[in-house]
């Protein structure tokens, strides 16, 4: 097992001078008096607490590479040579109907009042890291025309510069959080939404209000947490008067920007960046039961929640507490995560991993619905970045998880897009890129899908970001439909567990998905006996 070790990764941009690595502590074996770096430890020396977080801010998503003893790789995707379960009633299976491009990718979740997706997956929540901020219109536009769902982080409104906030401390009004809301409402086309995240600063600013009533916003997402940190949400700023801004909205900004000391050292050019950080939340049953009531009296007809990678007591509750007050969808956000913004050791070595959190989702979720109880709808969160991924994700929470959640995966489109219409606009295409053409209708290759939905006329309006979303998510689609073609299994709701196999022992005790050579043993002897 290759367990990724401390004091140099990329993401902190960070390396140890030797080969050899004390196992336990990641320093070198032999730390030589000279050593010109460039190890954590050595830039630690002289930019301290600069070294908790990936960098640089603004233009990097990380996400950790812990290997952990058990993940979605120990399991394999069964294949079936008959069979073909999910087919169009009255549709008789046979290999002229049971085509792979038949195959229904589509999904919902909701309580009562549905949502549906053309595909199981939607974006993690692009909040107030730099990084969503200034590709958001690739992302949001790339989701509206792909048919899923989008999720806008938290902090939006508490960090904009144009905010402008009433007498009582209140959104008054928001230009980015307008501007996000209406870049995806512009291409919706009836599949998936824009909802909206919130956290205890948003609840204190008044975040919800201002939503709903300006934008009728259907659904509203309460967090607990994610699987990239165990504490708030948190960004970089540059300039000092920023950081004081942001201090005196209620955020907790370090260094202190109103401590005499660190504004010398600021202005001595000692200091360049300061952290803003969202505060911890407290989770009660009876606050939980008392903010959804309050949400749904304010108008909302959809509530979700957003939980982490927190101990499985904290699963449980998120849980039960979401079957009592008839949450619209959890999403379970297992470790190590990806990020615009996290700490990094933390990334590594905090929470539940995510096969380990969803394997025990399965479990509570199905020991509840045995009581007669109903279980919201459930997404699972956490590393996916392929077609596979999502089958076993859907397959392994079968049938209570209804989409995948993705981060970093569906992010990556979107600045790839953008950055190859720069690279355009220079005339400075790389090789990779410039082998399929010289113009967007040449390299992508769904440019004139695109263009057949938004029209010949809107297309031009179309970021290209956009169009690399689009493309991914046809990639994960058509997959999909491959993988569920191969196990029988033509609509998201037929999938079962059964469709899963444990390729290791330790895989079939941690996820309850029988060890390969167990599967279906019973029957296939009962073949060889006659």
């Amino acid at each position: 097992m290759n367990l990724q070790r401390p004091n140099g990764n990329d993401a902190t941009r960070s390396t140890n001078r030797s080969k050899s690595i004390v196992p336990c502590s990641g320093l070198c074996s032999r730390c030589l008096d000279g050593c010109r770096g460039n190890c954590e430890v050595f830039k630690a020396t002289y930019r301290g607490r600069e070294l908790i977080y990936p960098g640089p801010f603004g233009d990097v998503t990380a996400g950790g590479d812990k290997d952990y003893p058990v993940d979605y790789s120990h399991l394999n995707i069964q294949g079936y040579a008959q069979g073909a379960e999910g087919l169009p009633a009255g549709i008789e299976a046979g290999p002229d109907t049971a085509r792979f491009p038949v195959v229904n990718t589509e999904t919902e979740y909701g309580w009562d009042k549905k949502v549906k997706m053309a595909i199981p997956i939607f974006t993690g929540a692009l909040g107030s890291t730099e990084i969503a901020r200034k590709n958001w219109e690739h992302f949001a536009v790339g989701a509206a025309i792909s048919g899923v769902t989008i999720v806008c982080g938290e902090n939006v409104c508490g960090i904009d510069p144009a905010l402008e906030l009433s007498e009582a401390k209140k959104v008054k009004n928001a230009p980015d959080m307008d501007r996000r809301i209406e870049a995806y409402n512009r291409y919706h086309n009836g599949y998936g939404e824009i909802l909206i995240q919130m956290n205890v600063e948003d609840t204190n600013l008044g975040v919800a209000e201002y939503i709903i009533n300006k934008h009728h916003i259907e659904t509203i997402e309460l967090k607990w947490g994610q699987g990239a940190k165990c504490i708030g949400g948190e960004i970089k700023v540059g300039q000092l008067e920023r950081a004081l801004e942001l201090q005196k909205r209620g955020y907790i900004v370090t260094p202190d920007p109103s401590d005499p000391i660190v504004q010398a050292a600021y202005k001595s050019g000692a200091i360049k960046e300061f952290e803003r950080h969202s505060r911890l939340g407290f989770v009660t049953e009876e606050g939980f039961m008392k903010e959804v009531e309050r949400l749904r009296a304010l108008g909302y007809k959809r509530i979700t929640l957003k939980t982490g990678a927190y101990s499985l007591k904290e699963l449980a509750m998120a849980i039960k507490y979401c079957s009592t007050a008839g949450i619209d969808l959890l999403t379970i956000d297992g470790a190590s995560g990806g990020t615009g913004m996290s700490p990094w050791r933390m990334m590594e070595e905090w929470g539940v991993p995510s096969i380990y959190l969803h394997s025990a989702a399965y479990e509570y979720a199905h020991i509840l619905a045995s009581t007669g109880a109903r279980v919201p709808d459930l997404a699972f969160a956490g590393g996916f970045s392929s077609e596979d991924g999502v089958f076993k994700a859907l397959a392994l929470g079968a049938p209570y998880v209804k989409a995948v959640c993705m981060g970093r995966a569906l992010m990556i489109p979107g600045m790839v897009g953008k950055n190859i219409a720069q690279w355009l606009k220079e005339g400075n295409l790389p090789k990779n890129v410039s082998e399929y053409g010289s113009t967007p209708e040449e390299i992508f290759v769904n440019y004139e899908k695109v263009k057949d939905i938004v029209g010949a006329n809107e297309i031009k309006h179309i970021p290209l970001g956009a169009i690399g979303i689009y493309s991914y998510a046809d990639k994960i689609k058509v997959g999909l439909q491959q993988l569920m073609a191969g196990a029988r299994r033509f609509n998201i709701s037929v999938i079962t567990r059964n469709e899963l196999m444990s390729l290791t022992e330790e895989c079939a005790k941690v996820t309850g998905i029988p060890y390969l050579m167990d599967c279906y043993r019973e029957e296939a002897l009962q073949i060889l006996k006659g």
